[in-house]
């Protein structure tokens, strides 16, 4: 539906991160109008190229703050949340932006009589041992109760361009020998390419996916975290010794190393919690139709998107080669 012949409005909180950007360019592709919501809109101003004059907005609003996140929900008619944190940062606590946040944008979604679109991740569960995935079950079971329409995407981990995964551990390979494996590596994961989140966003504003459920989102292919790092030396010409790191040890250096201050941590004791479940799609969910395939994407493999940003990390940038063979 539109309002005086113009395209709908689409309010979507997190918009300049790296889920976010993807999730604005692609809509804007579609031709809807976007309102940008963040706490930096003076930030934001790389977006506005991606949509023709007037069709991005930026708005300011803090996730902590209810009435911003009112006011910029206010005559939308679809809420996307891309709002989210590895780690904690004085007032961004798990509790503050994942479950207080997204029940703020949740109310201001039924407040505006929009629907919504939350982008979770997949281990999210009200009763788990980390306080990441128990801040995202928490915010789950409170947005289905407050929208029973709305619909829930938990990704695996994410690659693309801008993503903390594989660009951080590409990055550590060019300062350190080694690199850690973490509870021996063997932690599964599904890398999704954001593109294809953003793609599944897009159809959920659409309308041409089931609302009121929960999808599961991986990639092509499952990956061990030592795959993943293997994968990334591979791409990057590299050949960094992989150590192996057990949970203990590195959940004591990720509680030293969150005690820096101003300082990202390079690895926090609840990330170190996370790593002891696999990042996978559950078997529910792909019975269930309630993944990609499910929905008719077609997952992009990370082997042909990886070597178009993290060239950047080989010794000579592009000028290395193609990548060692595998």
């Amino acid at each position: 539906m539109t309002i005086n012949n113009l395209p709908p409005l689409v309010t979507v909180f997190g918009g300049s991160g790296f889920v976010g950007r993807h999730v604005v360019r692609t809509l804007a592709k579609r031709g809807y109008r976007v309102r940008v919501a963040v706490r930096r809109p003076d930030l934001a101003g790389f977006l506005l190229p991606a949509g023709y004059v007037g069709q991005i907005s930026l708005v300011q609003a803090n996730l902590r703050y209810r009435q911003s996140v009112l006011k910029a929900a206010e005559g939308t008619s679809h809420v996307i949340n891309c709002v989210g944190i590895m780690f904690e940062s004085g007032r961004n606590t798990f509790d503050a932006v994942q479950d207080f946040g997204a029940r703020a944008v949740a109310d201001a979604a039924r407040a505006a009589g929009a629907k919504l679109t939350h982008i979770s991740a997949i281990g999210a569960d009200a009763n788990s041992e980390s306080s990441y995935a128990r801040s995202k079950g928490r915010a789950e079971a409170t947005i289905l109760s407050t929208l029973p329409d709305a619909v829930i995407l938990r990704p695996s981990i994410m690659f693309g361009p801008e993503d903390s995964f594989f660009n951080k551990f590409a990055s550590m390979a060019r300062t350190f020998p080694a690199l850690p494996l973490i509870g021996g590596g063997k932690t599964k994961f599904q890398p999704v390419y954001v593109e294809d989140v953003a793609e599944t966003v897009a159809r959920s504003v659409d309308g041409t996916i089931a609302s009121g459920k929960i999808y599961e989102l991986g990639g092509g292919e499952v990956m061990t975290f030592r795959q993943c790092l293997e994968t990334m030396l591979r791409v990057t010409n590299r050949t960094n010794a992989l150590v192996s790191l057990p949970f203990g040890i590195a959940s004591l250096i990720g509680s030293i190393a969150s005690l820096i201050p101003f300082v990202q941590p390079p690895i926090t004791s609840d990330q170190v919690k996370l790593l002891k479940i696999d990042n996978v799609v559950s078997d529910a969910a792909a019975t269930e139709g309630r993944t990609l395939q499910g929905i008719g994407i077609r997952p992009t493999l990370a082997s042909s998107i990886l070597p178009s940003y993290l060239v950047q990390y080989r010794p000579q940038g592009q000028y290395t080669g193609s990548g060692r063979a595998a």
